[in-house]
């Protein structure tokens, strides 16, 4: 009965059959079909690794596997029937698709009619709506340097950037964004006899994006700054607009945004505190390279309707550069602007920092 148990189990959790990808000049590859985007497949081979090919090289294709195929000519939206999808174990010949759905119900379809191949299972994890605690991605950065000598300093910067944005999948049309970011600058220089010397920047950010089309979005944010370098205790920034995503490409993205705004500013100097109207230009930069690094940049300026000399504006640009797993290396830059700090304050404040960053899963 034991012997018996043990085989029984062993078949029913046996592996899957593997794909098998045959080319138009008879190579064979054996492996796993991972997905197509209409023009290439990409196939992970036992001894090739992932391989992307032209559907117009490819003779045969065999998977036991399901898929979802989507057509060229189906626009999947948020309210769309995901019933409306064919779904079933995949084959390739003759550049048409075949997917038998079981029960002897199959359906053919031309390779230049699919926009989009994936697993089943992907396809529905795809189209799903996750709880706001799922699919979130960061990281988190620190870094810190001591002196002990005649001299005593103490360095500490860091922060976090986390985003969520659904669906996932870059396949389907883009829902909403969220993002949330916090960066800290603290310093401290002491020395027997002399003033202390202290550095104190703070940043943090929210914003919500909802998107009208693939490129076009509309957006709320709200900033909160507080920089004792230029004398303010907090600058509480509101706003609401329009933005746009110029380039929007798997490796690079490049957005444009413009919204009203509602600044606060509080500074140690309390008779310099003042409520202002305006608007606020960004532009916003990311491009990953290979091996993972990856480069961003942000502008924004904030001219002011009810006081034109209350102006302001902040930039920064980061690398980070993976060395070891999800561990990075990073350095970046970030210059404030503020026009109107209070007497003995300097209006640009500067900043370069290096560290370690964590990436989250």
């Amino acid at each position: 009965m034991i012997i018996c148990g043990a085989a029984g189990f062993s078949q029913t959790g046996a592996p899957p059959e593997p794909d098998v990808l045959i080319f138009t000049d008879g190579e064979k590859l054996i492996g796993h079909l991972k997905r197509s985007n209409g023009a290439t497949v990409t196939f992970k081979s036992d001894m090739a690794g992932e391989v992307k090919v032209e559907w117009s090289k490819i003779k045969e294709l065999h998977s036991s596997q399901r898929f979802a195929v989507i057509k060229t000519d189906v626009k999947v939206h948020r309210h769309f029937d995901p019933s409306s999808i064919p779904q079933g174990a995949l084959s390739m010949a003759d550049q048409k698709l075949e997917l038998n759905a079981g029960e002897g119900r199959t359906q053919t379809i031309p390779v230049g009619e699919t926009a989009q191949v994936i697993d089943a299972a992907d396809f529905q994890k795809d189209i799903g709506h996750p709880g706001f605690l799922k699919d979130w991605r960061g990281s988190l950065t620190g870094g810190i340097s001591l002196v002990e000598s005649t001299q005593k300093s103490q360095t500490f910067t860091g922060g976090f950037h986390f985003m969520r944005a659904i669906p996932t999948a870059d396949w389907l049309e883009p829902r909403n964004r969220t993002l949330a970011d916090f960066g800290i600058s603290y310093g401290k220089v002491t020395q027997p006899g002399t003033p202390t010397v202290k550095t104190e920047i703070y940043h943090a950010g929210v914003e919500r994006d909802e998107y009208f089309s693939r490129r076009v979005f509309g957006f709320g944010q709200a900033t909160f700054d507080h920089n004792f370098s230029q004398g303010l205790d907090l600058q509480q920034m509101y706003g609401g607009g329009i933005g746009w995503a110029v380039i929007k490409k798997a490796d690079r993205e490049l957005d444009l945004k413009g919204s009203i705004s509602y600044t606060r500013q509080s500074f140690q100097q309390s008779k310099g505190d003042q409520n202002l109207i305006g608007v606020t230009l960004a532009q916003n930069y990311s491009r990953s390279f290979a091996h993972g690094i990856l480069f961003v940049e942000q502008l924004s300026v904030t001219p002011s309707f009810n006081n034109p000399d209350a102006y302001s504006a902040i930039g920064s640009a980061g690398l980070t550069i993976p060395f070891y797993k999800r561990l990075n290396l990073s350095a970046g830059a970030v210059d404030n602007f503020l026009n109107n700090p209070p007497p003995g304050f300097k209006k640009n404040s500067f900043q370069f920092t290096t560290g370690v960053t964590y990436t989250l899963p």
